[in-house]
């Protein structure tokens, strides 16, 4: 069988012997909305748990609209340009209205590239700036979470008279789903924030992975921190496999958010009678698969439904390299990821970006994971914990002739935006 993974922005076209493939997981068939523009502004104004945009912008001095970075294909411009309209229309100057980029610890996003996230004319006429995670001077400590996290948040954000974030809502690998609160912490959250929510006492608990709200420490933590935080409206999408709206979720930012979940739960999830030996996937294509750290997700993605010793086989196209400077230190630091995990689990030592590894090391106690990609050398990807291949056809070749002919093989194309689970 022929399959097209997601890869890049163009794709990657492999050849998977029929007879040993089990199931294709994919999206259900969802019908995108005729008209995401209408329905978005019959939303604003009918909203999930919250009184109409227009009745919360009335009299507002200012507002903060907070948007998700280039890893994230929100539809933005869509979202943007009648939230704007209302904020105008209500009394709120234009130049009182910052569009900030919730980058979380993410580099900033400049140039052409907000040009793609908003559009021409949103990039040119309103202000855009960016979150900086590293700059703790630019945030404004709010008090200890209930489980201790220190809530530094962006300051633009926290002063802001109405506060609106948007996004995207799909599985993630440690909250469960994306969207609502993630806006806020992590997007606008200060590295002292981040360290703490994103560290081993948050994510060595088995409720916090993907798919999974009830009990996650990190998605009830991070919702406690938006509560608190200030959060006035929230505007999330549900995009399908070709990235059109097929639902958008607005207002209060839990209610919303939960809207959201039911509907994107019901159309992402797909089931294996049993796990695999092989899983061939991909990291959900540009933007998502730019760096090795994003790529992380592919592999957690697939990992519910590998057997115990079985292989991960996982495409991306790796433009942008590794990662953070921060996140390439631990493999320098690391010969091996049990080292790496006792180290974290001791009080003494902290890098940004070590959750990823952390995540990472959870599928490796698991199952190998092989990659294929044109943007590092497989010099480069066999010191990161992986086994480089040069093509998905030979990385399952390789793997077929290592299980014998009794050995099955799940796909999923699209990645981790699939919510891949065992019946």
């Amino acid at each position: 069988m022929r399959v097209k993974f997601e890869y890049g922005r163009d794709g990657l076209y492999a050849e998977i012997p029929d007879e040993r493939v089990v199931r294709t997981l994919s999206y259900k068939d969802a019908v995108p909305l005729a008209d995401p523009a209408a329905s978005l502004r019959q939303l604003l104004a009918q909203p999930t748990g919250s009184r109409p945009l227009a009745e919360l912008a009335r009299g507002r001095r200012d507002a903060c609209i907070a948007i998700c970075d280039i890893t994230r294909p929100v539809p933005n411009e869509l979202i943007l340009r009648p939230v704007l309209e209302t904020l105008e229309a209500e009394g709120i100057p234009r130049e009182r209205i910052t569009i900030l980029v919730a980058t979380g610890l993410h580099r900033p996003n400049l140039g052409a590239e907000l040009v793609e996230m908003v559009g021409q004319h949103i990039a040119r006429h309103y202000r855009i700036e960016n979150h900086d995670g590293l700059d703790l001077a630019s945030h404004t400590f709010l008090g200890n979470s209930p489980r201790g996290v220190p809530i530094w948040i962006d300051s633009r954000y926290v002063s802001a008279d109405l506060k609106i974030t948007t996004g995207l809502i799909e599985p993630h690998l440690m909250a469960g789903f994306s969207g609502g609160r993630k806006l806020i912490c992590p997007g606008m959250a200060s590295l002292e924030t981040v360290k703490v929510w994103h560290g081993p006492a948050f994510l060595e608990h088995p409720q916090a992975d993907c798919g999974i709200l009830a009990g996650n420490p990190v998605h009830e933590e991070n919702t406690w921190i938006g509560r608190h935080t200030g959060c006035d409206f929230i505007i999330n999408a549900v995009i399908d496999a070709q990235r059109r709206p097929l639902k958008w979720v607005a207002g209060d930012m839990v209610a919303a958010f939960e809207e959201g979940v039911a509907f994107v739960r019901d159309v992402v999830r797909d089931t294996v009678a049993e796990p695999v030996d092989i899983v061939v996937s991909s990291c959900a294509g540009y933007p998502l698969d730019t760096t090795f750290y994003q790529s992380v997700k592919g592999m957690t993605g697939a990992l519910p439904i590998v057997k115990q010793g079985g292989t991960i086989i996982l495409c991306a196209s790796l433009t942008e390299g590794i990662g953070s400077p921060q996140f390439q230190q631990l493999f320098r630091e690391h010969a091996t990821l049990e080292g790496f995990v006792e180290r974290i689990l001791g009080k003494d030592y902290f890098v940004m970006d070590q959750w990823q590894l952390e995540e990472m090391a959870k599928v490796r106690r698991k199952a190998k994971v092989k990659m294929v990609s044109h943007g590092i050398s497989a010099d480069v990807l066999n010191g990161l914990f992986v086994e480089a291949a040069p093509s998905i056809e030979q990385a399952v070749a390789d793997s077929l002739a290592e299980y014998g002919p009794s050995a099955r093989i799940a796909v999923i194309p699209k990645g981790p935006y699939v919510l891949a689970q065992v019946a």
